[in-house]
This record gives C-alpha cells, structure tokens and sequence, in this order.
C-alpha cells in the first residue's frame, strides 16, 4: 500500500462511475490496490473498456502517490522462493501446485501492468494504452488458470508462492527505463523459454486443458515482452543512450544475472530481441 493508506484503500472500492475512473491513470492506480482477485479482475477489464469508448481522460504528467505494496488476497502464504515446495505432476495435487504457481505470476503480472501505468508519468500515450491492453490479457490469463485450477479440486491461495515479481518491480521503481530492461527483457523473456518445457510436462501428465491455456498465455506473452523491448529502446533512444551497453550497465546496477539458455530463440526474435543478443547471452 502506499502512505496514504486507509483512503487510497477505500479509492480502490470506488464505482465505476467514482471520479478515480475519470483518468484512466488514476484508475489504474485505483485497480491496482483492489485486494480481490475477481474485482481487480472486472475493475481492469472495465478499464479497458472505458478507454475504447473514450470515456476515460489520460493525464500523462500527473505524479501519483506510490505504491509500496500492491492490493492482494491475504493467501497465499507469501515465502522465498526455495521455501515453495515442488510436488511431482503425477499427482493431481502437483499439477494443481503447478497451475497456481502460474496463477500467481499472471495476477503479479497484472499489478506489475498496472503499476507500469500508474507509477511513470511524461511518457506518450500509447506507452500507457500499451501497458493497460497488457494488464488486461494478463487478466485474462489468471482467469483462465484460476478456473482451470478449481476443476482440479483447488483455489487460487491454496499453496504458498514467492513475491519475487513485485521484487522486481520494487527494485526498478524509481526508474522506468529499468523496469522496461529488467521486468519485460528478463523476468517476463524468461517464461518464454520456460513455457514449451512446461507444457510438454502437462501434456505427459495428461492435463491437455492446461497445456492449451499455456498456448494462449505464450502466444501473449511474446507480445508482452515486445511492448517491453519496444519501450526499452524507445527510453534508450529518447536519453541517447546504447540499448546493449545500457542494459549491461543495468544488470550490474541492479545485480541482476544475464539472461542464460537454453532460449526459445524463435519467440525472443519475435518479441524483438535481436540475433546479436542472443548470441552475446550464449
């Protein structure tokens, strides 16, 4: 939550007819603090549909009050990383485990959008339109997992998950051209690679309604990580800086490791990685 506490809350309760919704950055600002899945699910997707109707202003140059910790379910249990137990696929019980580490990513995902559009201001507006259609398929993902989940006999907040993706986001909050670098280019890159092997495992494990949800989840996410690579060079350009030697320097800024393979060299292409790139991380 942000400091001003208990007010930004009741803001994130507001009607889609409160003023909050007026500035289609101080609603996401608004979405971005709802602690309900299923409501910040609807409040994003009533975003979205504001801003094709023009029925939302964007105040590009407005300075938001910053969000420390975003809204979220009090479960799951939030513990590091190595604390989240792995449960074998055979099992109904793994392949749930596995499905809700998904659903996590995708609703972290969702609040690392918002927060993309509510947090830098001065930038043009499709940089914002960008990242509010992104908050919204990413909406669209944890629905689809969430419910995938519940055929299997659980609930998003069932198992413990880890908060690394908001980390992230923390870490490169003061500026937008890091979180464009590190957020889109490593974190949400590597679930490219990841996603075809993970998949297979489904598949193997018989679950064919999960492994085709991850054929949606991929074909977007190749876009997500495009409108990242997109903005990144854009920031690059616009400060006169090299994309290659910049995205160096930020790795060792912000003691990140580079990205390493096995890659999914096909789909990084497409999402605007260059060869070269990925010759240099091989």
């Amino acid at each position: 939550m942000s400091g001003s506490g208990g007010g930004e809350r009741a803001a994130s309760a507001a009607s889609p007819g409160h003023p909050a919704h007026a500035e289609m950055r101080r609603a996401a600002h608004s979405a971005l603090l709802i602690t309900v899945p299923e409501e910040k699910v609807a409040r994003v997707g009533e975003i979205g549909s504001a801003c094709a109707a023009a029925g939302l202003s964007l105040d590009t140059q407005a300075t938001l009050p910053a969000v420390i910790e975003p809204g979220r379910p009090a479960r799951p249990l939030l513990v590091e990383a190595r604390g989240v137990p792995r449960r074998k696929l055979a099992s109904t019980e793994g392949r749930a485990a596995l499905i809700h580490a998904l659903a996590h990513i995708e609703f972290n995902a969702i609040n690392l959008a918002l927060d993309a559009v509510a947090r830098f201001g001065g930038l043009p507006p499709q940089y914002y339109l960008d990242w509010l259609r992104v908050a919204g398929e990413e909406a669209h993902h944890y629905t689809l997992l969430a419910s995938h989940l519940r055929t299997l006999g659980y609930a998003y907040g069932d198992f413990p998950a880890h908060n690394g993706l908001w980390e992230a986001a923390a870490k490169t909050a003061g500026d937008v051209l890091a979180r464009m670098g590190l957020v889109p280019r490593i974190l949400e890159a590597r679930g490219l690679d990841v996603t075809p092997g993970i998949q297979r495992k489904l598949r193997q494990a018989g679950d064919e309604a999960g492994a085709a949800i991850l054929d949606i989840i991929l074909r977007d996410e190749v876009g997500h990580v495009a409108t990242g690579n997109h903005w990144y060079r854009y920031l690059c350009a616009s400060r006169g800086e090299p994309p290659e030697a910049t995205f160096a320097r930020l790795l060792q800024e912000y003691a990140v490791p580079p990205p390493h393979p096995p890659f999914n060299e096909a789909a990084r292409l497409h999402a605007g990685f260059s060869v070269e790139e990925l010759a240099a991380w091989s």
